[in-house]
Protein backbone atom coordinates (compact mmCIF):
# COMPACT_ATOMS: atom_id res chain seq x y z
CA UNK A 1 0.00 0.00 0.00
CA UNK A 2 1.24 3.43 -0.95
CA UNK A 3 1.78 5.70 1.87
CA UNK A 4 0.13 9.37 2.10
CA UNK A 5 1.93 12.21 0.02
CA UNK A 6 2.03 14.19 2.98
CA UNK A 7 0.92 12.22 6.60
CA UNK A 8 -0.54 8.70 7.85
CA UNK A 9 -0.84 10.74 11.22
CA UNK A 10 -1.27 14.09 13.08
CA UNK A 11 1.42 15.52 14.96
CA UNK A 12 -0.88 15.50 17.88
CA UNK A 13 -1.79 11.52 16.91
CA UNK A 14 0.73 8.91 17.68
CA UNK A 15 0.63 7.06 21.22
CA UNK A 16 3.24 3.83 22.91
CA UNK A 17 0.41 1.34 21.05
CA UNK A 18 2.01 3.25 17.20
CA UNK A 19 5.54 1.55 18.44
CA UNK A 20 7.06 0.02 16.02
CA UNK A 21 5.08 1.32 13.01
CA UNK A 22 5.92 3.07 9.89
CA UNK A 23 4.73 7.08 10.18
CA UNK A 24 4.60 10.13 7.98
CA UNK A 25 4.43 13.70 9.60
CA UNK A 26 3.98 16.82 8.41
CA UNK A 27 4.39 20.28 9.89
CA UNK A 28 5.57 23.54 11.21
CA UNK A 29 9.28 23.01 13.01
CA UNK A 30 8.66 24.59 16.56
CA UNK A 31 12.06 23.57 18.10
CA UNK A 32 15.23 22.60 17.21
CA UNK A 33 17.66 20.96 20.23
CA UNK A 34 21.30 20.01 18.92
CA UNK A 35 23.09 17.19 21.28
CA UNK A 36 26.17 16.62 19.19
CA UNK A 37 25.66 13.47 17.67
CA UNK A 38 21.55 13.73 18.04
CA UNK A 39 19.11 16.18 16.39
CA UNK A 40 15.70 16.74 17.99
CA UNK A 41 13.35 18.19 16.36
CA UNK A 42 9.54 19.29 18.09
CA UNK A 43 7.20 18.83 15.14
CA UNK A 44 3.87 21.11 15.46
CA UNK A 45 0.45 21.39 13.10
CA UNK A 46 -2.85 22.16 14.26
CA UNK A 47 -2.94 19.58 16.58
CA UNK A 48 0.04 18.94 18.68
CA UNK A 49 3.43 18.16 18.86
CA UNK A 50 5.82 15.24 18.34
CA UNK A 51 9.17 14.56 19.59
CA UNK A 52 11.72 13.73 16.14
CA UNK A 53 14.94 12.59 16.49
CA UNK A 54 17.78 12.21 13.90
CA UNK A 55 21.50 10.77 14.27
CA UNK A 56 24.27 12.15 12.83
CA UNK A 57 25.24 9.65 10.62
CA UNK A 58 21.55 9.72 9.04
CA UNK A 59 22.17 11.10 4.96
CA UNK A 60 19.41 13.07 5.91
CA UNK A 61 21.01 14.91 9.15
CA UNK A 62 22.59 18.01 7.35
CA UNK A 63 19.26 18.39 5.02
CA UNK A 64 16.88 18.74 8.46
CA UNK A 65 19.87 20.55 10.61
CA UNK A 66 19.75 24.08 8.10
CA UNK A 67 15.53 23.98 8.40
CA UNK A 68 14.81 26.79 10.24
CA UNK A 69 12.45 26.86 12.88
CA UNK A 70 8.87 27.66 11.53
CA UNK A 71 9.97 25.73 8.02
CA UNK A 72 7.30 23.35 7.07
CA UNK A 73 8.91 19.10 6.38
CA UNK A 74 7.60 16.00 5.86
CA UNK A 75 9.52 13.07 7.71
CA UNK A 76 8.68 9.55 7.55
CA UNK A 77 10.36 6.88 10.06
CA UNK A 78 9.85 4.60 12.98
CA UNK A 79 7.81 5.09 15.92
CA UNK A 80 9.74 4.07 19.05
CA UNK A 81 8.81 4.06 22.53
CA UNK A 82 10.73 6.44 24.54
CA UNK A 83 12.64 5.04 27.65
CA UNK A 84 10.74 5.40 30.66
CA UNK A 85 13.18 8.31 32.14
CA UNK A 86 12.99 10.53 28.62
CA UNK A 87 8.99 10.03 28.79
CA UNK A 88 7.39 13.45 28.67
CA UNK A 89 4.04 13.30 30.50
CA UNK A 90 3.05 16.95 29.34
CA UNK A 91 2.81 15.71 25.83
CA UNK A 92 -0.01 13.54 24.63
CA UNK A 93 2.59 11.87 22.63
CA UNK A 94 5.46 12.55 24.98
CA UNK A 95 5.73 8.18 25.55
CA UNK A 96 6.94 7.91 21.56
CA UNK A 97 9.08 9.87 19.24
CA UNK A 98 10.19 9.28 15.53
CA UNK A 99 13.39 8.32 14.20
CA UNK A 100 13.61 9.86 10.91
CA UNK A 101 14.83 8.37 7.70
CA UNK A 102 13.14 10.23 5.19
CA UNK A 103 12.58 14.01 5.26
CA UNK A 104 11.31 16.55 2.49
CA UNK A 105 11.20 20.04 3.03
CA UNK A 106 7.91 21.50 1.80
CA UNK A 107 8.74 25.04 2.58
CA UNK A 108 11.93 27.30 4.27
CA UNK A 109 11.20 29.99 6.72
CA UNK A 110 13.05 33.38 7.03
CA UNK A 111 14.36 34.42 9.93
CA UNK A 112 10.92 35.24 11.94
CA UNK A 113 10.28 38.54 13.04
CA UNK A 114 8.40 37.03 16.28
CA UNK A 115 8.86 33.57 17.66
CA UNK A 116 6.52 31.51 18.06
CA UNK A 117 7.70 28.68 20.39
CA UNK A 118 7.93 29.98 24.16
CA UNK A 119 6.54 33.01 25.62
CA UNK A 120 7.59 36.31 24.91
CA UNK A 121 5.58 39.28 24.72
CA UNK A 122 5.85 41.38 21.48
CA UNK A 123 4.59 44.90 21.01
CA UNK A 124 1.01 44.73 19.66
CA UNK A 125 1.68 46.42 16.49
CA UNK A 126 4.32 44.15 15.76
CA UNK A 127 1.67 41.29 16.62
CA UNK A 128 -1.05 42.23 14.25
CA UNK A 129 1.47 42.67 11.05
CA UNK A 130 2.62 39.34 11.64
CA UNK A 131 -0.95 38.02 12.44
CA UNK A 132 -0.05 34.44 10.91
CA UNK A 133 2.69 33.47 13.22
CA UNK A 134 0.84 34.91 16.16
CA UNK A 135 -2.06 32.58 15.37
CA UNK A 136 0.48 29.47 15.62
CA UNK A 137 1.58 30.33 19.13
CA UNK A 138 -0.37 27.97 21.74
CA UNK A 139 -2.48 30.37 23.21
CA UNK A 140 -3.74 32.40 20.66
CA UNK A 141 -4.34 29.06 18.96
CA UNK A 142 -6.31 27.75 21.43
CA UNK A 143 -8.32 31.03 21.87
CA UNK A 144 -9.62 30.88 18.50
CA UNK A 145 -10.54 27.06 18.91
CA UNK A 146 -12.31 28.11 22.09
CA UNK A 147 -14.23 30.71 19.67
CA UNK A 148 -15.06 28.23 17.19
CA UNK A 149 -16.45 26.00 19.75
CA UNK A 150 -18.54 27.86 21.62
CA UNK A 151 -20.33 29.40 18.54
CA UNK A 152 -20.91 25.64 17.59
CA UNK A 153 -22.23 25.36 21.09
CA UNK A 154 -24.67 28.55 20.88
CA UNK A 155 -25.44 27.50 17.30
CA UNK A 156 -26.72 24.11 18.40
CA UNK A 157 -28.43 25.31 21.69
CA UNK A 158 -30.55 27.88 19.83
CA UNK A 159 -31.75 25.36 17.31
CA UNK A 160 -32.79 22.83 19.71
CA UNK A 161 -35.01 25.55 21.74
CA UNK A 162 -36.70 25.39 18.05
CA UNK A 163 -35.23 29.22 16.42
CA UNK A 164 -34.37 29.23 13.07
CA UNK A 165 -30.89 30.92 11.67
CA UNK A 166 -31.24 33.18 9.11
CA UNK A 167 -29.15 35.74 7.36
CA UNK A 168 -29.85 39.48 6.99
CA UNK A 169 -28.79 41.86 4.42
CA UNK A 170 -24.97 43.20 5.21
CA UNK A 171 -25.83 46.49 2.84
CA UNK A 172 -28.70 48.65 4.17
CA UNK A 173 -30.31 51.85 4.50
CA UNK A 174 -28.36 54.05 7.04
CA UNK A 175 -30.27 54.29 10.49
CA UNK A 176 -29.53 56.78 13.78
CA UNK A 177 -28.79 53.93 16.00
CA UNK A 178 -26.12 56.17 18.27
CA UNK A 179 -22.93 55.27 17.21
CA UNK A 180 -21.61 55.88 13.38
CA UNK A 181 -22.48 54.18 10.22
CA UNK A 182 -20.07 52.96 7.69
CA UNK A 183 -21.08 53.75 4.64
CA UNK A 184 -20.21 52.39 0.83
CA UNK A 185 -20.96 54.35 -1.92
CA UNK A 186 -23.79 53.25 -4.33
CA UNK A 187 -22.27 53.46 -7.69
CA UNK A 188 -25.28 52.73 -9.98
CA UNK A 189 -26.97 55.53 -7.79
CA UNK A 190 -24.47 58.30 -7.38
CA UNK A 191 -24.78 60.28 -4.71
CA UNK A 192 -26.03 57.60 -2.30
CA UNK A 193 -24.89 55.51 0.12
CA UNK A 194 -25.74 51.85 1.51
CA UNK A 195 -24.78 51.57 5.08
CA UNK A 196 -23.27 48.11 6.80
CA UNK A 197 -25.69 46.80 9.41
CA UNK A 198 -24.81 48.07 13.67
CA UNK A 199 -26.82 45.28 14.20
CA UNK A 200 -29.97 43.63 12.06
CA UNK A 201 -32.43 45.27 14.47
CA UNK A 202 -35.01 46.61 12.17
CA UNK A 203 -34.49 43.01 9.95
CA UNK A 204 -35.16 41.14 12.71
CA UNK A 205 -38.22 42.64 14.12
CA UNK A 206 -39.59 42.43 10.34
CA UNK A 207 -38.19 38.80 10.86
CA UNK A 208 -41.59 38.48 13.23
CA UNK A 209 -43.61 40.76 11.83
CA UNK A 210 -43.64 38.32 8.43
CA UNK A 211 -43.89 35.42 11.08
CA UNK A 212 -41.20 33.18 11.32
CA UNK A 213 -41.75 33.33 15.23
CA UNK A 214 -38.39 32.40 16.85
CA UNK A 215 -34.81 33.83 14.56
CA UNK A 216 -31.70 33.81 15.63
CA UNK A 217 -27.92 34.16 14.33
CA UNK A 218 -24.49 34.71 14.41
CA UNK A 219 -24.70 38.14 13.41
CA UNK A 220 -21.43 40.75 12.76
CA UNK A 221 -22.42 44.19 13.73
CA UNK A 222 -20.00 47.37 12.08
CA UNK A 223 -20.01 50.85 14.38
CA UNK A 224 -17.62 53.21 12.85
CA UNK A 225 -16.25 53.87 16.45
CA UNK A 226 -12.94 54.18 18.17
CA UNK A 227 -11.95 50.66 19.85
CA UNK A 228 -11.38 49.79 23.68
CA UNK A 229 -10.10 47.09 25.48
CA UNK A 230 -13.44 45.44 25.70
CA UNK A 231 -14.53 46.75 22.10
CA UNK A 232 -13.43 45.81 18.88
CA UNK A 233 -13.27 48.62 16.49
CA UNK A 234 -15.62 48.68 13.16
CA UNK A 235 -16.67 45.17 13.58
CA UNK A 236 -18.20 42.51 16.09
CA UNK A 237 -20.34 39.53 16.30
CA UNK A 238 -23.44 38.59 18.28
CA UNK A 239 -25.78 36.08 19.11
CA UNK A 240 -28.69 37.62 17.70
CA UNK A 241 -32.36 36.58 18.34
CA UNK A 242 -35.86 37.77 18.75
CA UNK A 243 -39.34 35.43 19.64
CA UNK A 244 -42.61 37.03 19.04
CA UNK A 245 -45.80 36.47 21.77
CA UNK A 246 -43.31 36.80 23.82
CA UNK A 247 -43.17 38.79 27.56
CA UNK A 248 -39.92 39.65 29.39
CA UNK A 249 -39.60 36.70 31.61
CA UNK A 250 -40.10 34.20 28.35
CA UNK A 251 -37.22 35.89 26.58
CA UNK A 252 -34.88 35.44 30.17
CA UNK A 253 -36.11 31.83 30.16
CA UNK A 254 -35.06 31.41 26.43
CA UNK A 255 -31.63 32.82 26.81
CA UNK A 256 -30.67 31.89 30.70
CA UNK A 257 -29.98 28.59 29.86
CA UNK A 258 -28.02 28.99 26.98
CA UNK A 259 -25.12 31.58 28.68
CA UNK A 260 -25.68 29.28 31.68
CA UNK A 261 -24.95 26.47 29.85
CA UNK A 262 -22.07 27.78 27.69
CA UNK A 263 -20.51 29.10 30.98
CA UNK A 264 -20.13 25.47 32.29
CA UNK A 265 -19.39 23.79 29.16
CA UNK A 266 -16.14 26.15 28.57
CA UNK A 267 -15.79 27.78 32.21
CA UNK A 268 -13.18 25.17 32.81
CA UNK A 269 -14.87 24.06 36.59
CA UNK A 270 -15.20 27.58 37.50
CA UNK A 271 -18.69 28.84 39.50
CA UNK A 272 -21.90 29.82 36.84
CA UNK A 273 -24.87 31.81 38.49
CA UNK A 274 -27.69 29.19 38.37
CA UNK A 275 -30.73 29.94 35.86
CA UNK A 276 -32.88 32.17 36.44
CA UNK A 277 -30.27 35.02 36.68
CA UNK A 278 -31.28 37.72 39.42
CA UNK A 279 -32.49 40.76 38.40
CA UNK A 280 -31.54 43.95 39.43
CA UNK A 281 -33.87 47.16 38.64
CA UNK A 282 -31.90 50.25 37.09
CA UNK A 283 -32.67 52.39 40.19
CA UNK A 284 -31.43 49.85 42.85
CA UNK A 285 -28.25 49.25 40.56
CA UNK A 286 -27.29 52.72 40.09
CA UNK A 287 -27.78 53.13 43.97
CA UNK A 288 -26.23 49.52 45.37
CA UNK A 289 -23.65 49.34 42.67
CA UNK A 290 -22.92 52.66 41.45
CA UNK A 291 -23.56 51.18 37.96
CA UNK A 292 -25.81 49.50 35.47
CA UNK A 293 -22.72 46.91 34.83
CA UNK A 294 -22.98 45.32 38.30
CA UNK A 295 -19.89 43.20 38.86
CA UNK A 296 -21.57 40.83 41.77
CA UNK A 297 -18.05 39.09 42.79
CA UNK A 298 -17.08 42.56 44.78
CA UNK A 299 -19.25 41.62 47.94
CA UNK A 300 -19.47 45.80 48.69
CA UNK A 301 -22.46 47.76 48.75
CA UNK A 302 -23.25 51.48 48.30
CA UNK A 303 -25.79 52.90 51.33
CA UNK A 304 -27.46 56.57 50.82
CA UNK A 305 -26.81 58.41 53.75
CA UNK A 306 -28.24 61.75 52.85
CA UNK A 307 -30.13 62.42 55.37
CA UNK A 308 -27.59 61.58 58.44
CA UNK A 309 -25.88 64.68 56.78
CA UNK A 310 -28.81 67.12 56.45
CA UNK A 311 -27.98 70.28 58.78
CA UNK A 312 -25.28 68.50 60.25
CA UNK A 313 -21.61 69.97 61.30
CA UNK A 314 -19.77 68.93 58.51
CA UNK A 315 -20.53 71.97 56.59
CA UNK A 316 -18.97 70.61 52.76
CA UNK A 317 -21.20 68.02 52.41
CA UNK A 318 -24.46 70.24 54.84
CA UNK A 319 -24.36 73.04 51.92
CA UNK A 320 -24.33 70.67 49.11
CA UNK A 321 -26.78 68.27 50.32
CA UNK A 322 -29.30 71.59 50.74
CA UNK A 323 -28.75 72.60 46.71
CA UNK A 324 -30.00 69.37 46.14
CA UNK A 325 -26.84 67.15 46.19
CA UNK A 326 -26.82 63.01 47.89
CA UNK A 327 -24.41 61.18 50.18
CA UNK A 328 -23.78 58.00 49.23
CA UNK A 329 -21.49 55.70 51.66
CA UNK A 330 -19.16 53.47 50.02
CA UNK A 331 -18.29 50.27 52.84
CA UNK A 332 -14.25 49.02 53.13
CA UNK A 333 -14.66 45.83 55.21
CA UNK A 334 -12.03 45.35 58.14
CA UNK A 335 -10.51 48.88 56.48
CA UNK A 336 -10.37 50.38 59.80
CA UNK A 337 -6.92 49.31 60.80
CA UNK A 338 -5.23 50.60 57.40
CA UNK A 339 -2.80 52.87 57.45
CA UNK A 340 -2.94 57.11 57.08
CA UNK A 341 -0.77 56.64 54.20
CA UNK A 342 -3.67 53.83 52.86
CA UNK A 343 -6.40 56.38 52.80
CA UNK A 344 -4.23 59.58 51.52
CA UNK A 345 -3.41 57.36 48.35
CA UNK A 346 -7.37 56.81 47.99
CA UNK A 347 -7.73 60.65 48.14
CA UNK A 348 -5.02 61.21 45.96
CA UNK A 349 -6.47 58.43 43.36
CA UNK A 350 -9.87 60.45 43.99
CA UNK A 351 -8.39 63.95 42.68
CA UNK A 352 -6.88 62.08 39.97
CA UNK A 353 -10.35 61.39 38.79
CA UNK A 354 -12.00 64.43 39.19
CA UNK A 355 -13.55 64.94 42.80
CA UNK A 356 -12.18 67.17 45.13
CA UNK A 357 -11.09 64.27 47.81
CA UNK A 358 -12.65 61.16 49.31
CA UNK A 359 -13.81 61.82 53.06
CA UNK A 360 -13.78 58.49 55.17
CA UNK A 361 -14.87 57.43 59.05
CA UNK A 362 -13.16 54.53 60.61
CA UNK A 363 -14.80 52.42 62.82
CA UNK A 364 -12.17 51.41 64.83
CA UNK A 365 -12.88 49.54 68.00
CA UNK A 366 -12.90 52.46 70.45
CA UNK A 367 -15.24 54.86 68.31
CA UNK A 368 -14.74 56.71 64.98
CA UNK A 369 -12.43 58.63 63.89
CA UNK A 370 -11.16 60.43 60.63
CA UNK A 371 -11.95 64.31 59.90
CA UNK A 372 -15.48 64.05 59.13
CA UNK A 373 -16.14 61.58 62.64
CA UNK A 374 -14.69 65.38 64.50
CA UNK A 375 -17.57 67.24 62.62
CA UNK A 376 -20.77 64.82 62.93
CA UNK A 377 -22.74 64.26 66.46
CA UNK A 378 -22.49 60.77 67.42
CA UNK A 379 -26.21 59.71 66.85
CA UNK A 380 -25.90 60.92 62.81
CA UNK A 381 -22.61 58.68 62.73
CA UNK A 382 -24.83 55.92 64.34
CA UNK A 383 -27.18 56.40 61.68
CA UNK A 384 -24.32 56.01 58.79
CA UNK A 385 -23.12 52.97 60.82
CA UNK A 386 -26.96 51.33 60.57
CA UNK A 387 -27.23 52.83 56.64
CA UNK A 388 -24.05 51.24 55.22
CA UNK A 389 -24.31 47.88 57.29
CA UNK A 390 -20.88 48.43 59.05
CA UNK A 391 -18.94 46.89 62.23
CA UNK A 392 -16.36 48.09 63.99
CA UNK A 393 -13.28 47.57 62.22
CA UNK A 394 -14.66 48.65 59.02
CA UNK A 395 -14.18 51.91 57.03
CA UNK A 396 -16.53 53.82 55.03
CA UNK A 397 -15.73 56.25 52.13
CA UNK A 398 -18.37 59.18 51.11
CA UNK A 399 -19.34 60.89 47.44
CA UNK A 400 -21.44 63.56 47.54
CA UNK A 401 -22.53 65.14 44.13
CA UNK A 402 -26.01 65.34 42.08
CA UNK A 403 -27.40 61.87 42.13
CA UNK A 404 -26.17 60.26 38.78
CA UNK A 405 -22.57 61.53 38.84
CA UNK A 406 -22.71 60.58 42.81
CA UNK A 407 -23.77 57.37 41.62
CA UNK A 408 -21.13 56.87 38.90
CA UNK A 409 -18.40 58.08 41.12
CA UNK A 410 -19.52 55.68 43.91
CA UNK A 411 -19.36 53.18 41.45
CA UNK A 412 -15.97 53.94 40.74
CA UNK A 413 -14.59 53.70 44.78
CA UNK A 414 -16.21 50.67 45.16
CA UNK A 415 -14.64 48.72 42.21
CA UNK A 416 -11.25 50.44 43.48
CA UNK A 417 -11.79 49.08 47.00
CA UNK A 418 -13.04 45.92 46.11
CA UNK A 419 -9.72 45.40 44.58
CA UNK A 420 -7.72 46.89 46.14
CA UNK A 421 -8.55 44.93 49.71
CA UNK A 422 -8.94 41.45 47.28
CA UNK A 423 -12.52 41.32 48.23
CA UNK A 424 -13.75 39.79 44.67
CA UNK A 425 -14.64 36.18 44.57
CA UNK A 426 -12.51 34.06 42.62
CA UNK A 427 -13.35 31.57 40.03
CA UNK A 428 -16.68 32.57 39.28
CA UNK A 429 -18.96 33.87 36.41
CA UNK A 430 -22.13 36.09 38.09
CA UNK A 431 -24.67 36.79 36.14
CA UNK A 432 -27.38 39.21 36.23
CA UNK A 433 -30.31 41.61 34.76
CA UNK A 434 -30.61 44.77 34.66
CA UNK A 435 -34.38 45.98 34.32
CA UNK A 436 -36.76 48.68 34.25
CA UNK A 437 -34.33 51.25 32.72
CA UNK A 438 -35.88 54.75 32.71
CA UNK A 439 -38.14 55.05 28.64
CA UNK A 440 -36.73 58.92 29.20
CA UNK A 441 -34.07 61.31 30.82
CA UNK A 442 -33.65 65.25 31.10
CA UNK A 443 -31.17 66.23 29.03
CA UNK A 444 -29.32 68.64 31.57
CA UNK A 445 -27.90 71.10 28.83
CA UNK A 446 -31.11 72.22 26.77
CA UNK A 447 -33.61 70.74 29.34
CA UNK A 448 -35.04 68.42 26.91
CA UNK A 449 -36.47 64.92 27.09
CA UNK A 450 -34.58 62.66 25.30
CA UNK A 451 -34.66 58.61 25.24
CA UNK A 452 -32.89 57.19 27.99
CA UNK A 453 -31.65 53.79 25.72
CA UNK A 454 -33.23 51.96 22.77
CA UNK A 455 -36.28 53.90 21.43
CA UNK A 456 -37.85 50.66 20.06
CA UNK A 457 -38.67 49.11 23.24
CA UNK A 458 -42.30 49.19 24.98
CA UNK A 459 -43.17 51.41 27.62
CA UNK A 460 -44.07 49.58 30.90
CA UNK A 461 -48.05 50.49 30.94
CA UNK A 462 -47.97 51.23 27.17
CA UNK A 463 -49.82 54.06 25.52
CA UNK A 464 -51.42 54.65 29.03
CA UNK A 465 -48.49 55.61 30.52
CA UNK A 466 -47.42 58.02 27.66
CA UNK A 467 -50.98 59.30 27.55
CA UNK A 468 -51.22 59.98 31.76
CA UNK A 469 -47.65 59.62 33.46
CA UNK A 470 -44.50 61.98 33.56
CA UNK A 471 -42.90 60.93 30.87
CA UNK A 472 -39.31 61.16 32.88
CA UNK A 473 -41.57 58.31 35.71
CA UNK A 474 -42.19 55.73 32.67
CA UNK A 475 -39.89 52.60 32.68
CA UNK A 476 -39.27 50.50 29.31
CA UNK A 477 -38.96 46.70 29.42
CA UNK A 478 -35.66 47.06 28.14
CA UNK A 479 -33.12 44.87 30.25
CA UNK A 480 -29.07 44.00 30.02
CA UNK A 481 -27.52 41.23 30.83
CA UNK A 482 -24.19 41.27 33.05
CA UNK A 483 -21.57 39.09 33.55
CA UNK A 484 -18.72 40.31 36.06
CA UNK A 485 -19.39 43.55 35.49
CA UNK A 486 -19.39 43.46 31.80
CA UNK A 487 -22.14 44.07 29.54
CA UNK A 488 -22.78 41.15 27.27
CA UNK A 489 -26.07 42.86 25.68
CA UNK A 490 -29.02 45.02 25.78
CA UNK A 491 -32.45 43.94 24.63
CA UNK A 492 -36.33 44.58 24.82
CA UNK A 493 -39.41 43.87 24.16
CA UNK A 494 -39.93 46.09 21.54
CA UNK A 495 -42.75 48.68 20.68
CA UNK A 496 -45.19 47.23 18.02
CA UNK A 497 -47.83 49.67 17.27
CA UNK A 498 -47.20 52.61 15.24
CA UNK A 499 -49.63 54.66 17.40
CA UNK A 500 -47.86 53.79 20.12
CA UNK A 501 -44.18 54.52 18.73
CA UNK A 502 -45.51 57.64 17.08
CA UNK A 503 -46.58 58.81 20.48
CA UNK A 504 -43.11 57.74 22.12
CA UNK A 505 -41.11 59.29 19.88
CA UNK A 506 -43.20 62.86 19.93
CA UNK A 507 -42.27 62.78 23.74
CA UNK A 508 -38.86 62.98 22.87
CA UNK A 509 -39.76 65.81 19.85
CA UNK A 510 -39.36 63.78 17.18
CA UNK A 511 -42.64 64.66 14.88
CA UNK A 512 -44.25 61.79 12.84
CA UNK A 513 -43.01 62.95 9.68
CA UNK A 514 -39.52 62.77 11.14
CA UNK A 515 -40.21 58.84 12.42
CA UNK A 516 -41.95 58.12 9.10
CA UNK A 517 -38.57 59.19 7.35
CA UNK A 518 -36.42 57.63 9.53
CA UNK A 519 -37.97 54.11 9.89
CA UNK A 520 -40.91 54.45 7.35
CA UNK A 521 -40.47 51.05 6.57
CA UNK A 522 -40.50 49.21 9.93
CA UNK A 523 -43.07 51.72 10.60
CA UNK A 524 -45.09 50.64 7.62
CA UNK A 525 -44.96 47.13 8.41
CA UNK A 526 -46.35 47.76 11.94
CA UNK A 527 -49.86 48.76 10.17
CA UNK A 528 -50.18 45.04 8.81
CA UNK A 529 -50.55 43.05 12.14
CA UNK A 530 -47.37 43.44 14.00
CA UNK A 531 -47.23 40.26 16.93
CA UNK A 532 -45.84 41.44 20.56
CA UNK A 533 -41.78 40.67 19.99
CA UNK A 534 -38.77 41.06 21.80
CA UNK A 535 -35.27 39.71 22.15
CA UNK A 536 -31.56 40.16 23.14
CA UNK A 537 -28.28 40.23 21.57
CA UNK A 538 -25.27 38.93 23.34
CA UNK A 539 -21.59 39.83 22.42
CA UNK A 540 -20.48 36.73 20.88
CA UNK A 541 -16.72 38.08 21.17
CA UNK A 542 -16.73 39.19 25.13
CA UNK A 543 -18.32 35.77 25.91
CA UNK A 544 -15.06 34.41 24.79
CA UNK A 545 -13.01 36.93 26.04
CA UNK A 546 -14.26 36.39 29.38
CA UNK A 547 -14.16 32.42 29.16
CA UNK A 548 -10.56 32.97 27.66
CA UNK A 549 -9.68 35.31 30.97
CA UNK A 550 -8.58 37.70 28.54
CA UNK A 551 -8.47 41.85 29.24
CA UNK A 552 -8.24 42.50 25.64
CA UNK A 553 -11.15 41.55 22.86
CA UNK A 554 -8.39 41.23 19.93
CA UNK A 555 -6.86 38.16 22.03
CA UNK A 556 -10.27 36.52 20.81
CA UNK A 557 -10.55 37.69 17.17
CA UNK A 558 -8.91 36.06 14.38
CA UNK A 559 -8.00 39.50 12.50
CA UNK A 560 -8.38 42.19 15.15
CA UNK A 561 -7.70 46.08 13.46
CA UNK A 562 -6.17 48.05 16.04
CA UNK A 563 -6.97 50.73 18.36
CA UNK A 564 -7.17 53.30 15.28
CA UNK A 565 -8.82 51.01 13.17
CA UNK A 566 -6.45 49.94 10.98
CA UNK A 567 -5.72 45.93 9.61
CA UNK A 568 -1.60 46.16 9.70
CA UNK A 569 -1.90 42.61 7.98
CA UNK A 570 -3.65 43.63 4.80
CA UNK A 571 -2.94 47.32 5.06
CA UNK A 572 -6.71 48.34 5.76
CA UNK A 573 -8.43 51.37 4.99
CA UNK A 574 -6.33 52.10 1.70
CA UNK A 575 -6.18 54.38 -0.94
CA UNK A 576 -8.06 53.60 -4.07
CA UNK A 577 -7.05 54.99 -7.55
CA UNK A 578 -8.60 57.94 -9.38
CA UNK A 579 -10.86 55.90 -11.62
CA UNK A 580 -12.47 54.62 -8.73
CA UNK A 581 -13.54 58.10 -7.14
CA UNK A 582 -14.77 58.96 -10.69
CA UNK A 583 -17.16 56.15 -11.46
CA UNK A 584 -18.83 56.70 -8.01
CA UNK A 585 -18.90 60.25 -8.66
CA UNK A 586 -17.04 61.13 -5.66
CA UNK A 587 -14.57 64.04 -5.32
CA UNK A 588 -12.22 63.70 -2.44
CA UNK A 589 -12.22 66.60 0.20
CA UNK A 590 -9.15 65.52 2.38
CA UNK A 591 -7.97 67.34 5.67
CA UNK A 592 -5.02 69.58 4.54
CA UNK A 593 -1.72 68.07 6.33
CA UNK A 594 -0.88 69.93 9.17
CA UNK A 595 2.30 72.19 9.17
CA UNK A 596 5.52 71.43 11.25
CA UNK A 597 6.74 73.61 14.14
Amino acid sequence: MTMHQYRTHTCGQLRASDAGTIARLSGWVHRKRDHGNLLFVDLRDHYGLTQCVLDISSAVFATLEKARPESVITVTGKVVSRTSDTINPRLPTGEIELQVAEIEIQSIADVLPIQVAGDQEYPEDMRLKYRFLDLRREDVHANMMLRSEVIAYLRKAMLDQGFTEFQTPILTASSPEGARDYLVPARLHPGKFYALPQAPQQFKQLLMVAGFDKYFQIAPCFRDEAGRADRSPGEFYQLDFEMSYVTQDDVFAAIEPVLEGVFKQFGKGRKVTPAPFPRIPYAESMLKYGSDKPDLRNPIEIADVTEPFRGSGFGLFAKLVDKGAVVRAIPAPGAANQPRSWFDKLNEWARENGAGGLGYIQFAADGAKGPIAKNLEPERINAIKQAAKLNDGDAVFFACDKELPAAKFAGLVRTKIGNDLDLLEKDVFKFCWTVDFPMYELNEETGQIDFSHNPFSMPQGGMDALENQDPLTINAYQYDIVCNGVELSSGAIRNHRADIMIKAFGIAGYGPEVVEEKFGGMLNAFRYGAPPHGGSAPGVDRIVMLLADQPNIREVILFPMNQQAQDLLMGAPAEVDAMRWKELHIKPDLPKPKKEG
